[in-house]
């Protein structure tokens, strides 16, 4: 599965604030003095990019502060209108409000993600509440919804197009489960939970990522870190240096249970000490500790849906995606999650005897020795490793002749660097988009981890089409590839390169985008069918034609052998099992949490039995494959995709369904790629998602193609 990136994190700018071509608010007088803050104008730049250059920590305050009291001013005069509503004045009025907040909120999420420092901490923590005020003030606003729920009255009668009645039913849809149906007395609690649950969201975030950094692994000698290649001992050399720890080495964590270094490192007690680490992080007692986090925010979330009407959070959440229903996710978790252990057991049993063959001294396989025996199993079952691969995986060759070449023969677009714009770190670059030579958009890329940034893989919007607003896309996509050495090359594991497949895929929902109004644009869909498009452009990364044309050995210009790549296609679902669970055990801890009901929440101190008890409860309890993130360092329930993690998989029904139909209609094809873009990617979220999906596909989805891709069958 890949890490949901932090576009759920923006759906409130993507509801309220259109992002186009905006103007420039009125001065003040106390600024009129005052040097231009480049976050309250349009930059200038082609298709409203950041004006990065020109950004600094101080003009984010003050223009995340007007941008809101411009929109509040917006909206009072909307709900204020002595003229009877209209969807023009009314609906359409509010998609074009927000501007500034739009801008200088999209920037600010980005770079809290992608590159945050201790003055943008102390802003997101300031303004969290605020945007959450403001989003109350907004929803909760009884005239607005009074509007509102006349004009969906008679919704009927109003002869509007599709796309404009479907943007009707959503904003009463979001006022309604926002609350603006509840009495004065319950509005005011809801304002209270909502600032809290912010606040909350955002020292979690802050914590999980402070934790990573103060669990890294400090080790000794040179010794310990055999397996490992000379440029990732020399990084773990540099962290040490860089901490002020020479002589020593650091191995530095990323935000999953599992970590990376414990698939080639030989010495098992350095494997058990970070696999140990990893786990406990969150709950180990220290100023990083988030288990009361957690269980305040279950509290508070459970007290909301309850005031709404649901009856658990999960249900609230739920009511609103493909899925629909409590039964529906856990039915499916529930046939999945018992096959994965299946699988996972087997798998156990056939490391175990690896190790009983090939140790001089047999031992018992814990789950620090997983993912090494895995390798050795590998190499043993398919005479390949990871290491095979890497030199054919350079990372700009993969982009550009990997990536962008799948973009250019399946959909006709070309990409062009853009090193004239500014970028926020030396490391990241632009790229203008064309579809058959017209301009599309712009996307930049960011590969590299740093500790400025937080973990795993996401995209995100700077500026998202409109043909309302004229404005065309502007998406960056975000990976967490360990730098090498200056000089070096970026070699990337098979896995890395799915990954930039699947991102990309991200990226392209929001430069295919051709809707009418800013809240359906681009991946503005429910969130499990978000990572649906993104999971079938992974197949691109191993489809014969795109691979032969950017898999070449680094250093000879080699193609990569026939004989890898079948080895590569026949171990595809090699360690199905453990993927699988540990993802599944995640996403049934998330379900579960979500689904108690107040009374039944546990305090902090229980938090871990009570996932323990889940884990049993559901058959998941198999202790060599924990959950892929536990509960207290698991960010993804915490900050946007609460009572959701099971998206991935529900997305992976449709996406093997998708491949399938690639695959019988003739693969990399433009009519394919043409079929897709317009059927699916350009509509966003302007139509009903499932819909979108069974015009592309023809027929219903079949969860067949997905038992058969995991071996589950």
């Amino acid at each position: 599965m890949r890490i949901p990136h932090n576009f759920i994190a923006l759906a409130f700018v993507l509801l309220f604030a259109a992002c186009g071509k905006e103007e420039a608010p009125m001065q003040s007088e106390n600024e009129s003095t005052e040097p231009e803050n480049p976050l309250l104008v349009d930059s200038g730049l082609p298709y409203g990019a950041p004006a990065f250059d020109m950004i600094k920590n101080e003009h984010f305050s003050p223009a995340l502060e007007n941008g809101m009291a411009e929109q509040a001013a917006e909206i009072e005069l909307i709900a204020s209108n002595p003229e009877s509503a209209t969807f023009e004045n009314t609906i359409e009025a509010m998609e074009k409000t927000g501007q500034t907040l739009g801008r200088s909120r999209r920037i600010f999420g980005a770079l809290i993600s992608a590159h945050t420092n201790a003055a943008l901490d102390d802003i997101n923590t300031e303004m969290s509440p605020k945007f959450a005020a403001h989003r109350d003030s907004i929803l909760l606003n009884a005239d607005l919804y009074a509007r509102v729920a006349q004009l969906y009255l008679v919704r009927e009668s109003l002869g509007l197009d599709a796309e404009s009645l479907r943007l009707l039913d959503r904003y009463h849809t979001d006022f309604v489960r926002a609350g603006a149906q509840l009495s004065d007395d319950q509005k005011a609690r809801l304002r209270a939970i909502n600032a809290d649950l912010a606040a909350l969201s955002t020292a979690f975030s802050q914590a999980v990522l402070d934790d990573v950094n103060d669990s890294a692994v400090i080790v000794e000698s040179r010794e310990e870190l055999a397996g490992m290649t000379e440029n990732q001992i020399e990084s773990a050399a540099k962290e040490g240096v860089n901490r002020g720890l020479d002589g020593k080495y650091v191995v530095t964590l990323r935000n999953t249970t599992q970590q990376p270094p414990l698939t080639v490192l030989k010495n098992r007690a350095l494997r058990q000490r970070i696999q140990e680490v990893s786990a406990a992080r969150g709950s180990r007692g220290n100023e990083f500790d988030t288990r009361n986090m957690v269980t305040r925010v279950l509290h508070l979330r459970a007290e909301r849906a309850a005031m709404i009407g649901y009856e658990t959070h999960a249900a609230y959440i739920l009511d609103d995606s493909t899925a629909k229903t409590v039964a529906a996710v856990n039915d499916m978790l529930g046939q999945l999650g018992p096959r994965a252990v299946a699988n996972a057991v087997r798998e156990a049993a056939d490391l175990q005897q690896l190790i009983n063959d090939t140790e001089d001294d047999p031992f018992e396989i814990a789950a620090w020795d997983w993912l090494y025996y895995t390798e050795k199993l590998r190499k043993r079952r398919y005479s390949f490793d990871e290491t095979q691969l890497k030199p054919y995986f350079e990372l700009n060759r993969s982009l550009t002749e990997g990536v962008f070449y799948m973009a250019e023969h399946l959909y006709g677009v070309t990409l062009e660097a853009r090193p004239d714009l500014p970028v926020y770190q030396e490391d990241v670059s632009a790229y203008e988009a064309f579809l058959d030579n017209e301009a599309l958009g712009l996307f930049y890329f960011d590969p590299y981890a740093r500790d400025s940034k937080r973990g795993g893989a996401w995209m995100n919007s700077y500026v998202s089409q409109s043909n309302l607003l004229g404005s065309k896309p502007v998406v960056a996509n975000h990976l967490n590839i360990v730098k090498p050495p200056e000089g070096e090359p970026t070699l990337l594991t098979m896995d890395e390169v799915n990954t930039m497949f699947h991102e990309f895929g991200h990226a392209l929902h929001g430069l295919f985008s051709d809707v009418t109004y800013p809240r359906f644009s681009g991946t503005s869909v429910p969130r499990d069918f978000v990572e649906y498009p993104s999971q079938v452009h992974e197949m691109w990364a191993t489809w014969p034609e795109v691979l032969a044309n950017y898999a070449v050995h680094y250093e000879t210009g080699e193609a990569i052998p026939q004989e890898l790549l079948e080895k590569v296609r026949e171990s595809k679902k090699f360690n199905q099992g453990f993927d699988q669970s540990e993802y599944m055990s995640a996403s049934i801890v998330d379900q579960a949490l979500h689904q108690l009901p107040i009374k039944e929440i546990p305090p902090a101190e229980a938090l871990m039995e009570q996932q323990r008890q889940i884990l049993a409860a559901s058959g998941m309890d198999f202790s060599l494959v924990p959950p892929r993130y536990s509960a207290p360092y698991f960010s993804h329930i915490m900050s946007g995709y609460s009572a959701g993690y099971y998206s991935y998989i529900w997305s992976e029904v449709l996406d093997a369904d998708s491949v399938k139909w690639f695959e019988e209609n003739g693969g990399l094809t433009r009519e394919n790629g043409d079929h897709f873009r317009n059927a699916l990617l350009s509509k966003g979220g302007s139509r009903d998602a499932m819909t979108l999906f069974e015009e592309f596909r023809g027929a219903e989805p079949s969860i067949e193609p997905l038992l058969d891709r995991l071996g589950l069958n």
